[in-house]
């Protein structure tokens, strides 16, 4: 019985939410071209469940490129309006449209000549009739069995907020990099905006040798950076190759006399590589595609001098995964 009401509940929802596409047409667009055209925010407004709505709407669209914040409508009453700019854009949510306080704030908003934009289920009523554009999120029945606690409706509404969110990223070709730019902390800003110089090893850190180093050499300059790695240069400093754990396990069944070589003798040659702007996420990609543990850093492509190192467990550290 529970689980069949549940499934009850969110089958309503799904097809309020499906009921939208058939209604997403000029007004919609109308109400983007209003925000985009806009050179202030979009100040988001309602009361109770429709209140809590309005502030994920809000947030939603502040992180994707455009501004807004929420005005509770009670707030607006007792001075907040005065955070009102005529420049801004109104979004008022009112499941019957006959909120007491969005009507007693509407005189204010129509005076001052915002552009007001209406979601609610009732395209006929009073708020509907004084917006700009109405956008309606009507269903057929909430999902409650009293039929009175807002379910079916917040759904839609939420649903749609979302889809005009979207609408304007897109409409202002906002990318990746602007993403980043709002949600500097956390697992996403760094996936984001860490890049490889951030991480890499540099200076005394950075493993090398000259390509005629003796084996001891080799061992000693890995085991003191301890990355399980060292480059391998030759007289310009340019890199010529690579020594891994992996290749002194190896060479150890190749060659018995394994301390008279050199490390010329027995490194990888073509070391896999990466510029120091690009985003660490991206070195992970690159060690994932080849099997590999750490990448060469250079300035940028086309140089044979390598500034630094990045290795798997750096980028783990920092939290980017």
């Amino acid at each position: 019985m529970i689980i069949d009401w549940a499934k009850r509940v969110l089958e309503h929802e799904a097809q309020a939410v499906r009921s939208l596409i058939d209604r997403i047409g000029p007004e919609f667009e109308e109400a983007v071209g209003l925000i985009l055209k806009s050179t202030g925010k979009v100040v988001v407004t309602g009361v109770g469940k429709s209140g809590i709505i309005g502030r994920k709407i809000a947030s939603t669209l502040s992180s994707t490129g455009t501004p807004a914040f929420f005005l509770h409508p009670a707030d607006a009453l007792h001075g907040d309006l005065g955070m009102l700019e005529v420049r801004d854009i109104v979004l008022a949510i009112s499941k019957s449209g006959e909120t007491e306080e969005l009507l007693s704030i509407l005189p204010v908003i129509k005076r001052q000549g915002n552009k007001l934009i209406v979601m609610t289920c009732n395209p006929n009523s009073s708020l509907a009739r004084a917006a700009d554009v109405v956008l309606d999120v009507g269903v057929k029945e909430e999902a409650c069995p009293l039929g009175l606690a807002p379910t079916t409706s917040t759904t839609a509404t939420l649903a749609l907020g979302d889809a005009l969110a979207v609408a304007l990223l897109q409409s202002r070709g906002f990318k990746v990099e602007d993403f980043a730019k709002i949600h500097p902390k956390g697992a996403l800003g760094k996936k984001l905006l860490l890049k490889v110089r951030d991480l890499m090893h540099v200076g005394e850190e950075f493993p090398k040798v000259q390509e005629e180093a003796p084996m001891k050499e080799v061992l000693l300059e890995m085991t003191s950076k301890r990355l399980g790695v060292t480059g391998v240069m030759n007289g310009g400093g340019e890199l010529v190759g690579v020594i891994t754990d992996g290749d002194l396990r190896r060479a150890l069944e190749k060659f018995p006399d394994l301390l008279t070589k050199r490390a010329k003798d027995i490194m990888t040659c073509n070391p896999k590589s990466i510029e120091a702007d690009a985003l660490a996420v991206e070195a992970l990609r690159r060690m994932e595609e080849y099997s590999i543990t750490s990448l060469f850093v250079f300035e940028k492509p086309g140089d044979r001098i390598p500034i630094g190192i990045i290795h798997l467990h750096d980028i783990l550290k920092a939290g980017v995964v």
